[in-house]
């Protein structure tokens, strides 16, 4: 993870800085800016993609195929990569072509409209990425367990959620590893289960996972993550107009202004730096609301044998580390140790025993 993390940054400090970007930015010479910012940002994007694939194939398929989890053929794997690489491609190109045209059509005003703009497609990301991005990678049906579905629905319908639809997605074309999650706002929300976790688990631990996915979506944390993420594009924007505001910053990348597209690599840089910093704070928070989900689905099932069975069964079934360097864990861990989730509810149960006392 570090290897492939310091390949990726030094990547772009290199285009970014050095003689090889220039000479790279100079073969664009010919075309217009828009052109050349379409042009650079795919140069740059792919030469990332191309010298990280030595390593995300050791870590995304050989080493998941190791340990039995991964059930692709390396054909899948490249594909799933190549479909991965053509999204980000066009969404970056999309917001890096939107934030020069801004910060050309408005020299020393454009943060203003940037910043919120940015927020704005956050939020809508939010909305069409379950019926529009997930179905790249996996295909999504409706439960089709009657039973189980409508006990889902119950248990929803108990925790005051509405939720839209109970999908199955098909990872067990990908892997034999187990989770659900929630996605989507308004009409788009939805709880996902995958395939493996119905093939293996009982109707009493798939119901806890449902519990759980519910309580994220009762504690709101999807529309909480969804303002973090507007309110991190917001910053990022601004940050990133400090450090273009500085002259010796646009000379050190060759750029003559902000709306030059020889910043293309800086401005992914600078993302990729600020994501970095912001990882303790994110796994923290996802942590924070891992656990609030946690004592959610405990007390919607009221079953504290079954919670440990199953939190028991998914760290076998998925193998995680249940006792992580302390510096990992802080900086990129987004959910509670198994362990520390079991106990954590053998401390709510005991609490919801115990009988209060008065002074």
């Amino acid at each position: 993870m570090l290897g492939d993390l310091a390949v990726g940054i030094g990547l772009l400090a290199v285009v970014s800085f050095t003689a090889v970007g220039g000479w790279l930015y100079a073969r664009l010479g010919g075309l217009g800016w828009w052109e050349r910012a379409l042009a650079f940002t795919a140069i740059t994007l792919g030469l990332g993609f191309a010298l990280r694939l030595p390593v995300s194939y050791w870590r995304g398929y050989l080493r998941e195929r190791a340990w039995g989890f991964s059930t692709q053929s390396v054909y899948g794997w490249l594909i799933d990569r190549g479909k991965g690489f053509a999204v980000g491609l066009v969404l970056t190109s999309g917001v890096l072509l939107g934030f020069l045209a801004l910060a050309r059509a408005f020299p020393r005003a454009w943060p203003a409209v940037a910043a919120p703009a940015g927020a704005l497609l956050v939020l809508v990301l939010s909305f069409i990425a379950p019926v529009v991005l997930e179905p790249i990678f996996n295909k999504f049906v409706p439960l089709s367990d009657r039973e189980l579905a409508e006990h889902i629905r119950g248990l929803a319908e108990r925790a005051s959620v509405p939720v839209r639809d109970v999908l199955v997605a098909d990872a067990s074309r990908r892997t034999r590893k187990e989770n659900a999650y929630v996605s989507g706002l308004g009409t788009t929300r939805r709880v996902v289960v995958y395939d493996t976790l119905l093939e293996r688990g009982g109707p009493a631990q798939v119901s806890l996972v449902a519990a759980h996915e519910l309580g994220h979506r009762r504690l709101r944390h999807v529309a909480q993550g969804t303002i973090v993420g507007m309110a991190g594009m917001v910053a990022g924007v601004l940050v990133v107009w400090i450090l273009l505001s500085n002259h010796a910053v646009l000379r050190a990348v060759g750029a003559a202004s902000a709306g030059d597209p020889r910043v293309v690599p800086f401005v992914l840089l600078a993302g990729a730096i600020l994501e970095l910093l912001a990882a303790p704070f994110e796994s923290a928070l996802s942590r924070r609301w891992e656990s609030d989900a946690d004592r959610f689905s405990l007390e919607l099932t009221g079953d504290l044998q079954v919670f440990e069975e199953s939190h028991r069964d998914l760290a076998t079934a998925n193998l995680l580390d249940l006792d992580p360097p302390a510096l990992l864990y802080r900086l990129m861990f987004s959910h509670p140790t198994p362990p520390q989730r079991i106990a954590a509810a053998r401390g709510w149960s005991a609490a919801e025993r115990t009988p209060a006392t008065t002074g």
